[in-house]
């Protein structure tokens, strides 16, 4: 057909019903047609006697829109078991090694990145260690990390103890047993008797602590059981040298700080230089984070904790410039200048510690 032939009135784009509404265009193999015959005028669509376009292009329309709820609905799935995947392995994955964050009790939302806030949550998680031996008694702090009572410390405040002795913030006491020693790196696991149920400190990240951090220590200086302080991290990676086991030749009195008679704060060399007493000819060195949260004799053993309410350290040495000064006082108090050991060090040296070994 020619375009002068064509008849009046013009093809619709896409065909109608009747009702005004447009259809879907027909199948690709589907060609409109007059009928034979008309002789002009309004053409008829479709063609006479040709299936109705309709129902299929209507049935293909949904496909797609069912396909893409489909797809939809597995991506939501698949999402969710990635999601859980992943919770998974941050909540239940983790450890006693490498930089994982092995969790116990935090700080409530409503208190984080404050000093009463970690102090209300971790307080209960800090005790007082009481050491005898045949060298006399020492006082330390420790830090509760299962609920049926595992505690870390130092190894200087229980080594060659012949009874331990633990009191809670409760002031609960319990007897404990020194499970396994590491004077190398002055760590010491012990376990107390019979107990259950005890709130239990969440075990940071210290290789994400920077210089400038605001801390929090707690321990028991003095025996002052609770003790809370604050202050920054001050430096990072310092190399500490304390003595091994009590070579320092002050004995068991001087392992928690706060001995019978008076007996000295933990010495240790920093800098090339001894301080708070003689370390002996056996000594250790390790890394350290330096804090000038204030730290005296009896904090050994005790927590270095972030805004979090994380343990990013365990105190273990402070400097005393009486002691230093060769006065033998105690009660000088702290300078600012003190260590504690990596929370990193002690995850990495829990299994050791479980097992009973020493070095």
């Amino acid at each position: 057909m020619t375009e002068s032939q064509r008849p009046s009135g013009e093809y619709p784009m896409y065909p109608s019903y009747g009702n005004g509404d447009a259809a879907y265009p027909p199948p690709p193999s589907y060609q409109p047609a007059q009928p034979e015959g008309s002789g002009g005028g309004d053409p008829v669509w479709p063609a006479p006697g040709q299936p109705q376009p309709g129902p299929e292009p209507r049935r293909r329309a949904r496909r797609p829109v069912a396909l893409l709820a489909a797809v939809a609905i597995a991506a939501a799935v698949i999402g969710g078991g990635t999601a859980t995947v992943i919770g998974q392995l941050t909540d239940h994955g983790t450890d006693s090694t490498g930089s994982s964050v092995i969790p116990g009790t935090t700080v409530s939302q409503s208190s984080k990145g404050t000093v009463s806030g970690v102090a209300a949550a971790l307080s209960p998680t800090i005790v007082e260690i009481s050491a005898t031996s045949n060298a006399g008694q020492s006082t330390g702090s420790g830090v509760i990390i299962t609920s049926d009572g595992e505690i870390v410390t130092n190894n200087h405040v229980v080594a060659g103890s012949s009874s331990v002795k633990v009191t809670l913030s409760t002031g609960k006491t319990y007897t404990a047993d020194v499970v396994g020693t590491d004077p190398d790196k002055d760590l010491a696991l012990i376990k107390l008797r019979g107990a259950s149920g005890l709130k239990t400190a969440t075990l940071g990240d210290s290789s994400k602590v920077a210089v400038g951090d605001q801390v929090v220590a707690i321990g028991s200086p003095e025996g002052l059981t609770g003790t809370v302080t604050s202050g920054i991290v001050s430096a990072l990676d310092r190399d500490v040298t304390v003595a091994k086991e009590g070579d320092s030749g002050q004995g068991q009195s001087q392992g928690g700080g706060q001995g019978q008679g008076g007996g000295q704060q933990w010495p240790f060399e920093f800098g090339g230089q001894q301080f708070n007493g003689d370390t002996g000819d056996s000594t250790t060195t390790y890394k350290a984070l330096q804090t000038d949260a204030s730290l005296n004799p009896g904090n050994s053993g005790g927590a270095l904790i972030n805004m979090n309410g994380e343990i990013i350290g365990i105190n273990s040495a402070m400097y005393s410039a009486s002691s230093a000064e060769g006065s033998g006082s105690s009660g000088a108090g702290s300078v600012g200048l003190g260590f504690a050991i990596p929370v990193n060090t002690l995850k990495a040296d829990l299994n050791t510690l479980r097992a009973g070994d020493s070095s």
